[in-house]
């Protein structure tokens, strides 16, 4: 499905629903739009939010032959605690034979992910990512993903950014995406938190990727995600990774 996801181009869905498990689930975006999609009576959604997994929907990129970036899960997370190891094994399996598709693969159980891959080498057109919307529940996320050797692209999705992270170690990763929350209960972003992880970027050489401020502005005023934009000190900053 095309997605308005900026870094992306088409979300695969092999799995639908999730569980809350940390500081940057609690307005989950997908969430409200699978129930939306539940009461509007889309097919897939039946059981709303509720962990599914899909068979029907493994070969679907298989189907499309012209080249694309794929946003794998973006109403899930493929490596939740539910999801057995041997359907996990059934998407890798399509992504292995659509070797013409890029996918991103992003996940906040970092562990089992780590896990996964200590006896499964990684498809060469996986980029590989973790969620860090804050220090307590985000950071510790990183060194599971640097610990899974041989991802084409490492990347993280600092989105929420809930709070200022700090000085990160970001050596082995490729790429860093930072936005603010979206939604009528959003959580400001601060200038500062983003131009912190802007600057270190820069000094460590990685990738920096400026989504979006979301529901509330660089000036701290409260308007629509639109009308907000993507300037961070009145400049775009949209790179993508250089090994890309």
């Amino acid at each position: 499905m095309a997605s308005r996801i900026e870094w992306t181009e088409e979300t695969w869905n092999p799995l639908t629903g999730c569980t809350k498990i940390s500081g940057g689930c609690k307005n989950c975006y997908a969430e409200v739009m699978a129930r939306r999609l539940q009461a509007m009576g889309t097919k897939g959604y039946e059981n709303g939010f509720q962990l599914t997994m899909r068979p029907d929907r493994l070969n679907e990129p298989l189907n499309n032959k012209k080249p694309t970036m794929y946003f794998v899960n973006s109403m899930s997370d493929l490596f939740h605690e539910k999801v057995p190891f041997e359907f996990i094994d059934k998407v890798f399996d399509t992504i292995r034979k659509a070797t013409w598709h890029k996918f991103q693969v992003l996940t906040k159980r970092a562990d089992i992910m780590a896990k996964y891959f200590q006896t499964r080498k990684i498809p060469e057109n996986v980029w590989l990512g973790v969620t860090v919307e804050n220090k307590k529940e985000g950071l510790p996320r990183i060194d599971y993903l640097k610990s899974v050797k041989d991802a084409t692209i490492k990347f993280l999705s600092v989105e929420p950014l809930l709070e200022d992270l700090g000085d990160v170690d970001f050596s082995g990763l490729d790429w860093i995406i930072v936005g603010g929350e979206s939604g009528p209960k959003a959580r400001p972003m601060q200038k500062e938190w983003a131009i912190n992880i802007k600057n270190q970027c820069e000094e460590q050489d990685v990738a920096f990727y400026f989504k979006q401020w979301g529901t509330w502005g660089e000036d701290m005023k409260k308007r629509s995600k639109k009308e907000n934009g993507h300037l961070l000190e009145n400049k775009t900053y949209r790179e993508m990774p250089q090994s890309a």
